[in-house]
């Protein structure tokens, strides 16, 4: 089993590639989700864009601090090497399935309208992808990347 053991470093930068990942795809969605609304009127384009910003804006701050605490977590775990998937405890993974399950679900059922999905998971993805940055340049650089400052 030890294959699969990295050091704490490396585990950081786990957590950043799948943050990113995740954050990129949720972005692709609602990225897609407008340019599928084509033909709009050039208003409804803008309130897309400004709601983007402000879930941006509203989850930035939030998944900010998440990364400071799995950092801190990932760094407080005894011993150098860890196993690959440690670099989330329980709870993390948990509300991951969470929120990925809820997400997929009202999109195949069809509950969200085109326009939310627009605007929310655009913005909701570029702050994941912050969010994954912020975990790279800690993994491979030793320090967080953050607007807030935190470190």
């Amino acid at each position: 089993m030890s294959r699969f053991r990295i050091k704490k470093q490396s585990l950081i930068a786990v957590a950043g590639v799948v943050w990113l990942l995740a954050g990129l795809n949720v972005a692709i969605l609602g990225v897609r989700a407008a340019i599928d609304m084509r033909g709009v009127a050039a208003i409804v384009f803008l309130a897309l864009a400004g709601g983007a910003i402000a879930i941006f804006c509203a989850f930035h701050p939030m998944f900010s601090k998440l990364v400071q605490k799995n950092i801190q977590r990932i760094a407080d775990l005894e011993g150098e090497r860890h196993h690959v998937v440690r670099f989330f405890d329980r709870k993390s993974y948990i509300m991951m399935a969470f929120m990925m399950s809820l997400g997929i679900g009202m999109r195949a059922a069809g509950i969200v309208p085109d326009w939310f999905i627009a605007f929310f998971y655009t913005g909701l993805g570029l702050a994941l992808t912050l969010a994954g940055t912020s975990f790279l340049m800690r993994g491979v650089r030793g320090r967080a990347w953050t607007f807030h400052g935190t470190d």
